[in-house]
């Protein structure tokens, strides 16, 4: 890992939560992703299981953890599991842990070699009435391939048919949702660094850059500021390419009078930071492009003044599609008769802002959290208004992230600049 070691504590807490809400004589396990295949003889590179993460810190392939709060002997009432170190893996791919250095990362005092679990296990899951065991409940998942955690699955009921048998991310779907402040710690060095490399571009963007060379720059300032690296696939779009939500080519020439949108962040101790800004290629919006401009952060600000514990994200996008009418009233893209006219269920402003506004941020960019409950005081979301114009071949995002506090929403990129005037200011420089 090129960060610095965290606070043990992150975990400690996080497993503290988790086994307040396991059932009595229960026992939970939780497996480490696969090691995934390329081409020829290579892997693509490792990424943990998010919920094993949040639950030890380890980013070790071939790790496990075992949770069982009422076994008799309380040094196995939590076990980490990693693979013994082998001299000649060692050779070929680097340091493997040792069990002191498993200990100072996720806090567990008890370290179990992977190559005797078998004989240890089996024991106490003969004493447990209760098998809490892990899948992937993102509601957007789309893998169908059985990866480990389905194999394992499988392999627990045939071998134990009679437990009773509970889902794990029932209960982390609820706690990953509310942040710790440990753990907004760790986001907050993540944006920390996504604001220096985006402080970096301002002096970098001109026209003839191409979007590859933005994002360049952008790696190159994560990766020496100990990030790991992307958050997720940089988005480098520059003048009508803006209008594809996802576009991730980032291969062509960033042209004089064209805007840039750039949504972008920093990985850091395994949370994310999750960035858009959208700034004007030569340093200087046009009348209508600033008039755009504008009205999405009048958007993004209403939004930050609505997003408060007690509300639901369906609610609060009804709110702001109520904003955003008003404002593309204002641009002149719509009109009262396509107002009075729209679709219940694709509003009139969906032609201008086809995407949600708001989504949980954390281990993983799209993180676990409710969307149909009430938000609570802990949940961390990012605010991401956008406005995407095809007559106009234009396309602009502002997006931040914000924790929800019982004192008030905390905008944790409150030092990244997003007026318009404060950007053309900082790229003349």
């Amino acid at each position: 890992m090129k960060y610095k070691p965290l606070n043990a504590e992150i975990f400690i807490q996080n497993r503290k939560r988790f086994v307040e809400k396991m059932e009595k004589n229960a026992i939970a396990i939780f497996n480490s992703n696969d090691e995934l295949p390329s081409n020829g003889d290579a892997l693509h590179g490792f990424k943990q299981n998010s919920d094993l993460y949040w639950l030890t810190g380890i980013v070790q392939e071939d790790t496990m953890l075992v949770l069982f709060p009422d076994n008799p002997d309380p040094k196995f009432r939590e076990v980490l599991v990693l693979v013994r170190p082998n001299e000649l893996k060692e050779k070929w791919d680097g340091h493997r842990l040792r069990k002191e250095e498993g200990t100072a990362i996720s806090g567990i005092q008890t370290i179990v070699w992977l190559d005797v679990l078998d004989g240890v296990l089996q024991p106490w899951i003969h004493l447990a009435d209760t098998i809490y065991l892990n899948t992937n409940e993102n509601d957007r998942k789309s893998n169908l391939l059985a990866v480990r955690d389905y194999r394992y699955v499988a392999e627990m009921r045939s071998r134990y048919p009679l437990h009773n048998y509970k889902r794990s991310a029932r209960i982390l779907k609820d706690l990953r949702a509310i942040k710790t402040p440990l753990e907004v710690e760790v986001m907050q060095e993540a944006i920390d660094i996504t604001e220096k490399a985006f402080r970096r571009l301002l002096g970098f963007i001109k026209p003839g850059v191409f979007e590859y060379e933005i994002e360049a720059e952008l790696v190159h300032e994560f990766l020496r500021n100990r990030a790991t690296g992307e958050g997720y696939g940089s988005i480098i779009a520059s003048g009508d390419r803006a209008r594809t939500l996802h576009y991730v080519s980032n291969n062509q020439e960033c042209k004089d009078g064209e805007l840039v949108l750039m949504d972008f962040g920093a990985q850091y101790g395994g949370y994310n930071a999750d960035l858009t800004r959208t700034v004007p290629v030569n340093g200087k919006f046009t009348k209508r492009q600033k008039e755009v401009y504008n009205a999405c952060l009048d958007i993004h600000k209403y939004c930050k003044s609505i997003l408060k514990p007690g509300i639901t994200l369906l609610d609060y996008t009804d709110k702001v599609g109520d904003e955003a009418t008003k404002q593309f009233l204002k641009l002149g893209l719509i009109t009262e008769a396509d107002v009075k006219n729209e679709d219940p269920e694709n509003r009139a402003y969906r032609r201008y802002l086809y995407h949600g506004i708001s989504h949980h941020l954390g281990v993983d960019v799209h993180d676990l959290g409710t969307k149909t409950e009430p938000l609570q005081e802990g949940m961390l979301l990012t605010i991401e208004p956008g406005i995407y114009i095809e007559q106009e071949q234009m396309g602009i995002r502002i997006e931040n992230n914000i924790w929800l506090t019982k004192d008030g929403n905390i905008d944790l990129m409150k030092n990244i600049p997003y007026e318009a005037d404060e950007l053309e200011a900082l790229m003349k420089k």
